[in-house]
């Protein structure tokens, strides 16, 4: 595995609900342990006769913005990213926003553009609600799973 996989692989896993990861491929050997406060890997190259060398990978921390919206969210009804992307509250920088704290939607009605991978996918809402709270920046990234709005089902 180069660098670069192994990147991917903590960033993955960092995403993920598992709480414990290890892998085996050839001579490499990395295990990854959720913390409280992110992710920890480690990585062993595996040489027969001689004492396993122990790395530390970089820990991956959560962005000081989740970490903003997860404190400010504690209670409610959330309607959350279901990708990873950048969000957008208006279909271009002139425009309005779709949504603004305050407005009744109905189910259907477009909330914001998430882009993934240069594409525009409109987030729709899944059942009538007001919006209570917007909780991401127009062009911040955000995670899958990430709360976007707080909102008030109708």
């Amino acid at each position: 595995m180069n660098l670069e996989e192994v990147k991917e692989l903590i960033r993955v896993f960092g995403r993920s609900k598992l709480g414990e990861l290890s892998l085996k491929d050839g001579e490499f050997e990395i295990s990854m342990v959720k913390e409280s406060e992110g992710v920890v890997a480690t990585t062993a190259p595996i040489v027969q006769a001689t004492p396993v060398a122990v790395e530390s990978a970089p820990q991956v921390a959560a962005t000081p913005a989740a970490n903003e919206a997860t404190v400010e969210v504690a209670s409610g009804e959330f309607i959350t990213s279901p990708m990873v992307g950048t969000f957008y509250e208006a279909p271009s920088p002139d425009s309005p926003p779709f949504v603004k704290k305050g407005d009744t939607v109905s189910k259907g009605q477009t909330l914001c553009i998430l882009e993934a991978m240069k594409i525009m996918n409109e987030l729709e809402a899944e059942y009538d609600c007001k919006i209570i709270e917007v909780l991401v920046k127009d062009g911040q990234p955000v995670e899958y799973d990430m709360p976007l709005f707080r909102v008030e089902k109708l």
